[in-house]
């Protein structure tokens, strides 16, 4: 598929209830926050979580009255016809447009995955410039990406998702003679160390290097995120309550984890403007 000038971010895991809807969504608002233009395609077909975030924000807006900067949206549903090469055709065409409607007039495109395999996340990874893959700080959910020996903790048997990924690396290269950027994201760290996340830590250390990619720190369990989801918020947002800004501890906590995991992605961005205020 033919690439314009957006730097292509996918958010991808085959493991369910990894922070990644909320980690992508987030990422799209800071990038339109610093200044840039952004588009968002979500193609999970069955939860749209994605999607459900920016309806929920487009509701808010029309609500209260405000001006939030919100994405151009795209959701691409799955084909489901009896032919999977029909099926399979009629994706990649749907994606294409997508992706050719907004490719050379944005800067940024966000694309945010499902937790299991299909023929549009595969296409989704195929054109990513810098993919993140959040991670909870389990070691169960580590073997979305290799079976560990739990005497050494390394990794001895590369799982499914990541077979996925080294295939669209392969291919990428193949075809364009460009590197996707792959980067682990550890979510849910909590707030107290332990031996656990610190084996955590250490595997996915391990894993990082076998498959080439990098570790980065993500967010931390926090309960702001279940609360700002409703009203389509992000920590980038401003808050007003009661006329005056809200800020929690852990709306300040989590706005700057944010803003440390955007600059260990090494994204092609300006810095980052102060959130604007909610204006009629």
């Amino acid at each position: 598929m033919a690439r314009g000038g957006a730097h292509v971010i996918v958010v991808g895991n085959e493991k369910g209830g990894s922070g990644k809807s909320t980690t992508a969504f987030h990422l799209a608002v800071y990038l339109l926050h610093a200044g840039h233009s952004v588009a968002t395609i979500d193609v999970d077909s069955r939860q749209q979580t994605f999607t459900h975030y920016v309806r929920n924000r487009r509701a808010q807006m029309q609500e209260r009255g405000v001006k939030l900067p919100c994405p151009r949206h795209f959701h691409l549903p799955s084909a489901w016809g009896d032919s999977v090469r029909e099926n399979d055709k009629a994706e990649f065409d749907v994606f294409r447009r997508a992706v050719g409607e907004v490719e050379d007039q944005v800067d940024f495109l966000v694309i945010d995955t499902p937790g299991f395999d299909t023929n549009l996340t595969r296409l989704a990874h195929s054109l990513a410039d810098t993919l993140v893959t959040p991670v909870n700080d389990s070691l169960i959910d580590i073997n979305v990406l290799a079976r560990v020996d739990p005497e050494t903790n390394q990794p001895i048997e590369t799982s499914h998702y990541a077979r996925l990924v080294q295939r669209a690396r392969s291919e990428r290269l193949a075809a364009t003679g460009e590197a996707v950027d792959w980067v682990l994201v550890r979510n849910r760290i909590s707030v107290l160390g332990s031996r656990n996340a610190r084996q955590v830590h250490t595997t996915l250390e391990s894993i990082a290097t076998r498959f080439g990619c990098r570790v980065a720190d993500g967010i931390a369990e926090r309960v702001i995120f279940r609360s700002l989801f409703p009203s389509g918020m992000t920590v980038f947002d401003p808050f007003e309550e009661e006329g005056g800004e809200m800020s929690t501890v852990s709306h300040v906590a989590a706005r700057q984890e944010y803003r440390n995991l955007v600059a260990s992605l090494n994204l092609p961005i300006r810095s980052a403007q102060e959130p604007i205020r909610l204006s009629a």
